[in-house]
């Protein structure tokens, strides 16, 4: 990319346990990131909660205040009325929008008028669920995952025609940095990892802040451990792509936090958005820095796990 571009910069959830110094901290240097939106909360597990909800609705509204957009992301899986309590806090915190990661946070956003992001937890693969969830209230989405390129702009150009009457064009943001949050279960894990039951799982995830790397028998990057969460062994990178998501009408891409050289990330995509440095530039500065092998397998629609190929840094 040469020229400037119009995509706007998302920094998604820490997916992982963090101490709440650290949390802190990073969100305190994050302030200062070039980004537009900012998003915080657990989406993981209910049993990390170093940091408060009260906290993190505090946090949200610090950040609001130094000019970000800002957005409290929800649990992903819901399992007692405990966690209902802490949704319910969350989508009534009276300031800042919240990103829903399961429907029972859509509903509870709409009861309260409040707009929502559609989170890629809620598994949106078509335009007309995609319309339906705009009705209820959602004003950004983000695809899951898996969703190739093709297929998302197939979505967005029949969307036009399924969206409410009258309403604005629901917002696209793409995830495009960090290791793919692909599944969630009701088990634990790092706890099975560590014969532990999950109930007593003395917060082993602290251990490993970017996760528990898994491999084949072959040696090969394969997932990611995260709790109840799985995520995948490469780190999906979608510089390369850049100026074909912003072609198709995507409105911005998404960073997910790494334990180290967050900043870094984002500002190599800050300085390819702005038209600053060539995407190979950029994709060579992070390629040290990832926390697996770079991927973007299924942005072009084969298996997530292939490589970015050296072409596609060269051509973008």
């Amino acid at each position: 990319m040469s020229s400037k571009s119009t995509l706007q910069l998302a920094l998604g959830p820490v997916l992982f346990f963090w101490s709440r110094d650290e949390i802190l901290r990073f969100y305190a240097e994050a302030a200062q990131w070039p980004l537009d939106t900012v998003y915080l909360g657990e989406v993981v597990c209910a049993r990390r909660q170093q940091v408060r909800t009260q906290e993190w609705i505090s946090l949200a509204h610090d950040l609001a205040d130094s000019g970000k957009e800002v957005v409290l992301s929800c649990q992903a899986l819901l399992e007692s009325e405990t966690d209902l309590r802490r949704l319910r806090r969350l989508v009534e915190n009276g300031r800042v929008h919240v990103e829903a990661n399961d429907l029972g946070a859509a509903r509870l956003a709409r009861q309260q008028g409040l707009p929502f992001v559609a989170g890629p937890h809620l598994n949106i693969y078509n335009a007309d669920t995609l319309a339906l969830v705009q009705r209820l209230g959602a004003y950004r989405w983000v695809p899951p995952l898996e969703m190739d390129g093709t297929t998302l702009a197939a979505i967005l150009h029949a969307l036009p025609s399924r969206q409410p009457a009258g309403a604005a064009p629901i917002q696209t943001e793409v995830f495009a940095w960090g290791l793919m949050p692909l599944a969630f279960s009701a088990r634990c894990f790092t706890a099975r990892h560590y014969n532990l039951n999950k109930d007593d799982c003395q917060f082993r995830c602290l251990e490993h802040p970017d996760g528990m790397r898994l491999a084949t028998r072959e040696g090969q990057e394969f997932l990611t451990i995260n709790g109840i969460q799985t995520l995948s062994g490469g780190c999906a990178d979608l510089l390369p792509h850049l100026a074909a998501l912003s072609a198709m009408g995507v409105q911005a891409v998404r960073i997910s936090p790494q334990w180290q050289h967050t900043e870094q990330v984002v500002q190599a995509f800050a300085d390819v958005l702005d038209g600053r440095v060539a995407a190979t530039v950029a994709g060579e500065r992070l390629a040290p820095l990832a926390p697996g092998p770079l991927v973007d397998g299924y942005w072009r629609g084969v298996a997530g796990m292939q490589a970015v190929e050296e072409e596609d840094h060269a051509h973008a």
